[in-house]
């Protein structure tokens, strides 16, 4: 296995060697108004499938928008802070994890510790399930909360149960079928508008929004960004303030929150007709002489066109593989593909502004806009596992809401590029408000995708089938069992002692010490504290984790005394001082990086 380093390196020179072949160059995308987007999509983007939001049950929409909102205004959505290439940086977006409960996801160094989602099968605990009632009968969460979290647990059960039923080689087909529903909707429901509607998409199709925007201004291909980074790029934005960790803007959704509650939301159609513009996409920021250049191309199959780059692809697989398997400090065995309906057991939410931040990076190598999260592949997922995303968008501080927005490139849009491959074109897609999009098969590990930002602040609930072997609350108390089962307690006057002095018994409850306290305490304390004031779900088990860490402190001065013991046997005596001293020695490391952070 290489060492980090060595890896670093090869990634910074495989990027160069992408770079130079790419030159100043901007490679093609294309959105849903190009041609060929439609056959791009079929060949390189199949596991992608996009349901639009009318084909969703209104009332599902309802509850769910309002939960989100609900979120918002408690000021559970809150800023992570993040390990990126070895500095710690603020996410652009504010955060909040929902899940099973006792369930944990971590990314970027970070461990999130999911607010339990409320079904009936939870509330009281069940065979082999955590409940939502804490031991002294009291809910962990208020009325309101749980509502909120029960109605994300509704959207997570949907689509466990969909998104196994879109069959192959259907996913540009259900985009266009829901869209023609969706346009069928917005006709029946006001005739009058079509007539107004059309005359707006004959007349030019607002051709200022037509113009380029590259320019000059962009820099070309800073060497700031990683082509192929695993990790988002959560530093790409600055807020406003120099925003604590504590202290979260406030918005006025108290509004909006009245009116999801009223009408129980129900959802804007698509403002503009697609497939139907002329020159050049006013979504891709490209001119009309590039736009022919690229159709140029497109009249080759796009087979040909996907040239991939296949001996930067095959070493990105095994560098990612490598540091999986390392498991950022926390190992995990390797997981088989997930078999049957997706399981999803945590929903990541997201929230951003974006008038709320000052700076947001332009995507660098297609030209697609201002980014949001930069390219990535959601990680610490079980093997070929599905991931869901809910989008909505909602009205903004002024008012303003979705529908009022400029058109396509007012709206919120996903971007996506196969991995490692500077030849096949990119894809964009627009997202109205209540759009679904599900990432199928191997599509997360293949390609890599971005979030593109609108003009209006939006929601998103991102449901994932988490790889959580070593990321549960049983799991991490089961390892604290196993750790203190060497430990004897005398009944008579509570004296402590060892029932193993062997090195390797020793090495081994070190490292389960290790993890109690990296992994989880400091993980807890550090951040995950921060939503006590919402739920107290996780405070009695980390007051649990923090006893059990207290009695391995314990055991390791134990282990001090024996070997400080003159009447120990020598050899045993050195043996045991070299797995005590690399134990500390790495204790000590890891307890100053934290000091740091």
């Amino acid at each position: 296995m290489k060492r980090s380093g060595d890896s670093e390196r090869e990634k910074r020179r495989k990027r160069r060697r992408l770079i130079q072949e790419l030159g100043d160059q901007k490679i093609p995308f294309l959105g849903p108004g190009d041609q060929g987007f439609q056959q791009l999509w079929e060949s390189s983007y199949s596991g992608l499938v996009v349901r639009r939001s009318c084909s969703l049950p209104t009332e599902l929409h309802g509850r769910v928008q309002t939960a989100l909102l609900t979120l918002r205004q408690r000021g559970c959505l809150l800023r992570d802070l993040v390990r990126v290439r070895d500095r710690d940086v603020l996410t652009a977006v504010s955060r909040a994890l929902l899940g099973q409960p006792g369930t944990t996801y971590r990314y970027l160094d970070t461990r999130l510790f999911a607010i339990p989602w409320h079904s009936e099968d939870q509330e009281g605990g069940g065979a082999g399930v955590a409940g939502t009632v804490g031991v002294d009968g009291q809910s962990c969460c208020d009325a309101d909360l749980r509502a909120a979290c029960k109605a994300l647990w509704e959207l997570n059960h949907f689509f466990s149960s969909d998104v196994g039923e879109r069959k192959e080689g259907d996913a540009f087909t259900q985009y266009r079928k829901d869209a023609d529903t969706e346009a069928k909707l917005s006709e029946d429901d006001d005739k009058g508008s079509r007539q107004s509607d059309a005359s707006k998409n004959t007349e030019g199709g607002d051709s200022e929004s037509k113009q380029s925007e590259e320019g000059d201004t962009e820099s070309k291909h800073s060497e700031e960004w990683d082509i192929e980074s695993r990790h988002s790029d959560e530093g790409c934005s600055e807020s406003k303030q120099e925003a604590d960790l504590e202290t979260e803007s406030k918005h006025s959704d108290e509004g909006e929150l009245e009116v999801r509650q009223s009408k129980l939301g129900v959802t804007g159609s698509n403002p503009h007709s697609e497939g139907k513009r002329t020159g050049s996409n006013p979504a891709s920021g490209r001119s009309p002489e590039a736009e022919g250049a690229m159709l140029g191309c497109q009249e080759k199959p796009v087979s040909e066109l996907k040239q991939s780059l296949s001996s930067y692809h095959i070493q990105d697989e095994e560098e990612e593989e490598e540091e999986q398997q390392s498991g950022q400090g926390c190992s995990a065995p390797p997981q088989a593909p997930c078999p049957g309906p997706a399981p999803f057991n945590v929903t990541l939410l997201n929230y951003m502004d974006p008038s709320a931040i000052s700076q947001l990076k332009e995507e660098p190598y297609y030209g697609m806009g201002k980014m949001a999260v930069g390219w990535h592949h959601d990680e610490n997922l079980v093997t070929r596992s599905p991931v869901a995303v809910y989008s909505y968008s909602c009205h903004d501080n002024k008012g303003v809401s979705p529908e009022e927005s400029s058109g396509e490139k007012g709206c919120w849009r996903i971007g996506l590029k196969v991995a490692w491959d500077i030849h096949t074109p990119g894809l964009t897609l627009p997202l109205q408000s209540g759009d679904c999009y599900y990432m199928r098969d191997d599509l997360n590990r293949s390609h890599q995708h971005c979030v593109l930002t609108g003009d209006v602040p939006r929601f998103s609930s991102t449901h994932r089938v988490a790889e959580c072997s070593t990321g549960t609350l049983a799991y991490i108390e089961a390892r604290c069992r196993e750790a203190l089962s060497y430990l004897r307690v005398e009944a008579d006057g509570g004296a402590h002692s060892l029932l193993s002095l062997l090195p390797s018994t020793f090495q081994h409850c070190e490292e389960i010490h290790n993890e109690v306290e990296f992994e989880w305490l400091r993980q807890y304390w550090f951040q995950g504290q921060r939503y006590t004031r919402f739920c107290s779900w996780w405070s009695s088990p980390m007051e649990r984790l923090e006893t059990d860490w207290r009695h391995m402190e314990l055991m390791t001065k134990l282990f001090l005394a024996v070997v400080e013991d003159e009447e120990s046997a020598e050899e045993g005596r050195r043996e045991m001082a070299e797995t005590l001293l690399s134990a500390l020695t790495d204790r000590q490391q890891h307890r100053q990086t934290w000091r740091d952070r």
